[in-house]
């Protein structure tokens, strides 16, 4: 038994029920495209009747400029997940593709989705931008720092479609209002709110008890002195292992240090601490008796150094930052950049960019303005 096919309105529609299947489908040529549905309907009267129906608003949205004969911007998002996660699969962290998915679900294909390639304009975009900055989410507008993330996604799915030929450019995506942002710089620790926060944690091990809390308020003190004298980010350091870590004598400043083989989001990096870093590992290494593979810091310790915080009120900076582990690589910056070190050699230790640590540290440090080059006069005669 083959497939039974059946015409309808002067041949403009098909009806039809391949082998093995219960439902007739329905089919049309419209717009230049191939439309095919299922008819959900066993019976062949009631199949016609819906194939009817179903042509009929196919020619009420084609009349309406509605039927799009290009892809839309969800089919373009689907690419874009597919070929990202293809290519990037091993080399970026999972949460990289659950984010742009989450911003393409949530935000961008509801907005955008229906829409063909060519729709998306720079006015839709900044339709778009100007509604998610007005919604509200228990109570809070998205920050612009999500937006851009989001922005970000927008423009990945577009390239997609431009490498595959479905679109022929892509708009502009910048915020027409906002060409210059305000200069800030990101939370740290200055030297003495430092030694407050390492005393406090110091003091923390005398107050615990219990011998599990009093290893985990040790674990947290060791963790706050290795991070803010290596500049080590908080994934990074969750990742180490004791045998990424060496105690060497460095030949150029005859200090003991440490030198560590870093993994983290810029792939396999090194770095070498401050003389600070060593006494803390030494004590992780008494304390734990380590395997070579296990991690130096298997808890994240986010509560307990969040409680420290509030209690010495340090969680926010005076520009009302939020205070985090991530503060203490920005405290280990700003701290060799306050002892007059090249910046060059900075950024090569942190796994950074000059240009990041100009934009988002030096600019707040006093001591990086020379004022025997800006307190000139000329001689008079």
């Amino acid at each position: 038994m083959g497939t039974e096919k059946h015409s309808i309105l002067g041949d403009k529609v098909h009806v039809y029920r391949r082998e093995n299947s219960r439902y007739w489908q329905s089919a049309t040529f419209l717009n230049g495209k191939n439309h095919r549905v299922s008819t959900k309907e066993e019976s062949l009267k009631l199949a016609k009747e819906f194939a009817e129906d179903w042509y009929l608003t196919l020619r009420g949205k084609q009349s309406r400029g509605e039927l799009k004969n290009e892809r839309t911007f969800a089919k373009a998002g689907e690419l874009f997940l597919r070929e990202f996660e293809a290519d990037t699969m091993g080399e970026r962290n999972p949460k990289c593709l659950s984010n742009h998915s989450n911003h393409l679900r949530l935000h961008l294909t509801p907005f955008l989705g229906p829409l063909g390639l060519s729709e998306i304009t720079t006015t839709k975009i900044q339709e778009y931008r100007i509604a998610r900055l007005q919604s509200t989410y228990r109570g809070k507008h998205p920050a612009a720092a999500t937006l851009q993330k989001e922005i970000v996604t927008l423009r990945m799915t577009l390239k997609a479609a431009v490498r595959h030929g479905w679109l022929d450019h892509i708009p502009d995506l910048t915020a027409p209002y906002r060409s210059s942002t305000k200069v800030s710089h990101r939370a740290w620790f200055s030297p003495d709110e430092y030694k407050q926060l390492y005393t406090a944690t110091r003091a923390n091990i005398k107050a615990m008890t219990n011998g599990y809390h009093v290893r985990l308020a040790e674990q947290l003190h060791d963790k706050i002195l290795f991070m803010a004298n290596t500049g080590i980010r908080p994934d990074e350091a969750n990742w180490l292992e004791y045998r990424d870590v060496d105690v060497v004598e460095d030949d150029a400043t005859g200090e003991t240090i440490l030198e560590i083989e870093v993994r983290g989001k810029r792939g396999v990096g090194y770095c070498k601490s401050t003389i600070g870093a060593v006494r803390p590992f030494q004590r992780m290494i008494e304390r734990n008796q380590p395997e070579p593979t296990d991690r130096l810091f298997p808890a994240d310790h986010k509560k307990q150094f969040n409680r420290i915080l509030e209690e010495l009120n340090l969680k926010f900076d005076r520009e009302g930052n939020r205070r985090t582990l991530y503060s203490l690589r920005h405290s280990y910056i700003s701290f060799r950049l306050l002892e007059g070190a090249d910046i060059y050699q900075i950024a090569k230790n942190c796994r950074t960019s000059v240009e990041m640590i100009e934009k988002h540290y030096a600019v707040h440090l006093k001591n990086s303005l020379d004022a025997a080059a800006i307190n000139v006069r000329k001689v008079r005669p």
